[in-house]
């Protein structure tokens, strides 16, 4: 395909909703929508007696396009905080984030999720082209050669166009039934749709026109990536076979994170992210703190214990 590979490590650190149907293909199905805002919460997230991404999780990268060592550190970085022990001085942390995933694993009898960052491919020369279908999406995550029951995390620079993308998603997540493996996808919007895909940091394209918060790494193309690669991360080990935790229709179900779109602090709602903590000298806006002094903005997750919208600022 044309792609190099790095090394491979094991470290310690798993929007509108679509279902499609093929044929020796993936399940694609959770999606991170377009421009999310505030939406007040459902009642009940329902475990569905499914399979979840519980245990030792080995995660993947194929990074489709260009993308700067920068970038590449702050996405990777989020991945090795997650299940990173954080100091007191650090909190709240992505750690502390995660704990609302590991509290649904656990609550359906499995074992708490811990992720390892594991194989990094990258195709500079993107051997598909630069206008790739949902299907070339299942290619690249299947071109990684992921473990058996991985998770691969396809991520598109800012110059490759993806079905839907900025039409009716930010990213989505689906399955190999084969290799019973899940991916994501996630693409850079920041010369797309940066007011759909990286709201906060950029003014919304649709709804009250706020300023943008000052992303807390300096690029708004990567940040607002964070932000999904969080979303359909959690809504991916929690539902990775359109039968775990979810609320609605199976074709279209909430997730512990698409449940509560656009919510990042309390006090949030439509074109207010929420109150967030905000870094003294750079201005910058998060509510979470990751290893090697990386800040995060992180999404509000529905806790299974209040049935509600619970955010860690």
């Amino acid at each position: 395909m044309g792609f190099s590979q790095t090394s491979k490590t094991t470290l310690p650190l798993a929007r509108v909703v679509l279902v499609i149907h093929l044929t020796l293909l993936p399940q694609c199905y959770a999606t991170r929508k377009l421009s999310s805002l505030y939406q007040p919460p459902p009642n009940l997230l329902k475990y569905h007696k499914g399979a979840l991404l519980e245990g030792d999780l080995h995660v993947s990268i194929f990074w489709y396009g260009i993308f700067s060592s920068s970038q590449k550190s702050i996405i990777s970085d989020f991945l090795l905080s997650l299940n990173s022990p954080s100091k007191p001085q650090q909190q709240p942390s992505v750690s502390q984030w995660w704990t609302i995933v590991d509290s649904l694993i656990q609550k359906a009898g499995k074992s708490p999720t811990r992720i390892l960052l594991s194989t990094q491919i990258t195709d500079e020369r993107c051997s598909l082209g630069k206008t790739l279908k949902k299907s070339d999406i299942f290619k690249l995550a299947r071109g990684i050669k992921p473990f058996y029951a991985g998770l691969t995390i396809v991520l598109t620079s800012q110059d490759v166009a993806v079905e839907g993308f900025c039409m009716s998603n930010c990213g989505f997540h689906g399955s190999d039934p084969e290799t019973k493996s899940v991916f994501i996808w996630v693409g850079n919007s920041v010369s797309q749709c940066p007011g759909q895909c990286a709201w906060p940091f950029h003014q919304p394209l649709y709804g009250p026109q706020t300023p943008p918060l000052i992303a807390p790494n300096g690029d708004v193309g990567a940040d607002g990536m964070v932000i999904n690669i969080a979303s359909l991360l959690a809504g991916a080990v929690t539902n990775p076979f359109r039968n775990g935790y979810y609320q609605g229709p199976t074709d279209a179900p909430l997730e512990v994170a698409s449940a509560c779109s656009g919510i990042y602090g309390k006090g949030a709602y439509p074109g207010y992210a929420g109150k967030l903590l905000q870094d003294p000298t750079t201005k910058c806006s998060y509510n979470a703190h990751g290893v090697n002094g990386r800040k995060y903005l992180l999404p509000a997750l529905l806790d299974p214990e209040t049935s509600t919208c619970s955010t860690i600022v």
